[in-house]
């Protein structure tokens, strides 16, 4: 069984394996990347984190990074190559921790540290370093039903089927439903955590002209918003992540009451990071390191002024406004943004 580490709080296709970067007399280390989803700011802003962690710790020569849309499959596929090319550790967000086992343990057996972020894997030789999915989905769903007076309908937006972090969160969504018994789902939509997807069926549903009193989102949460405007239906409280976009609505939409919970995609740094301090032989004394969330919200004034701070219009709408992670990222916003990894 897994030991867990809880953090702090947190503070506010492209080609397969590509090669980012040449050796360098300071860094020594190829680290593999595996990503199934692209497109996808969440996705992004965590290469992003990944490239940028690299470059500010001075120790990693070159990345070799398989970033593409695939299946577990694919993804399985994806890992051997990083293992032919012999890379020094290989950090992945995983589409099916049960699909991708066997490679990650073909890994470990090659001398290679394996570092799963955001979601949990099955194989035990690994290291995780996540968000506390569960405790992500609880916090927003309880915070949603108090707002709704502890009864009435529920749109339950999730994300990926499958995916470790949309069970996960499923878990800590289903716990805060079973505290408020009068609170039902009016309907139960997968949007694979795609903006086009989910904007079409918070469309479809609007159309049917079905009542709901609040909207959960598994963090594609802006084009929700959107669609509400757009719509002119009712204004019902909104739970969505830290989103660039997102929190800018929070402060501006008319009338939306709305809940951001964090979710940093800067855990591909902290990954990095994770799998560095392995190599250098200084291994976690927990398998598992945990980012525990933390809920804004604009329905109150304390709430108010958090997310005024919190907010920054300068990141693309689909960005996690928290770019970085106590303890676990160096690397500064402009390094993040450039998105660019050693010898880039």
């Amino acid at each position: 069984m897994k030991k867990y580490l809880t953090m702090a709080p947190l503070l506010a296709g492209v080609a397969l394996l590509a090669s980012v970067g040449v050796s360098s007399a300071a860094g020594k280390y190829t680290i593999g990347i595996s990503n199934t989803v692209q497109g996808n700011g969440w996705r992004e802003e965590m290469i992003c984190a990944m490239k940028a962690q690299a470059l500010a710790s001075g120790e990693v020569a070159k990345l070799n990074i398989a970033h593409r849309n695939t299946d577990a499959a694919g993804q399985l596929e994806d890992i051997r190559n990083l293992i032919s090319a012999k890379v020094d550790a290989i950090v992945v967000n995983p589409a099916d921790p049960a699909g991708i086992k066997s490679g990650l343990e073909e890994a470990t057996k090659a001398g290679i540290v394996v570092v799963a972020v955001d979601q949990a894997v099955t194989e035990p030789s690994a290291y995780i370093i996540s968000n506390n999915q569960e405790q992500y989905a609880y916090l927003g769903a309880k915070w949603l039903f108090q707002q709704m007076g502890g009864k009435g309908e529920v749109l339950y937006m999730r994300g990926a089927a499958g995916a470790s972090a949309d069970s996960d969160r499923d878990k800590g969504f289903k716990q805060a439903l079973a505290e408020f018994p009068d609170v039902k789902v009016a309907q139960e939509v997968f949007t694979g955590w795609q903006q086009d997807q989910a904007k079409q069926q918070i469309l479809s549903f609007l159309a049917t002209g079905t009542p709901i009193n609040g909207i959960w989102t598994s963090g594609i949460d802006n084009v929700i918003v959107d669609a509400l405007v757009e719509q002119q239906a009712p204004m019902v409280p909104v739970v969505g992540a830290d989103n660039a976009g997102f929190v800018g609505q929070l402060n501006t939409v008319k009338d939306l009451v709305g809940a951001a919970v964090t979710n940093p995609g800067s855990i591909g740094g902290a990954g990095v990071t994770l799998a560095l301090q392995i190599l250098d032989g200084k291994k976690p004394a927990q398998q598992t390191v945990l980012v525990e969330p933390q809920l804004w919200e604009n329905a109150t004034d304390e709430g108010k002024a958090k997310v005024k701070t919190a907010a920054d219009p300068s990141l693309s709408p689909e960005w996690p406004v928290s770019i970085s992670i106590p303890d676990w990222t160096t690397y500064t916003k402009d390094q993040i943004v450039a998105c660019k990894g050693p010898g880039e």
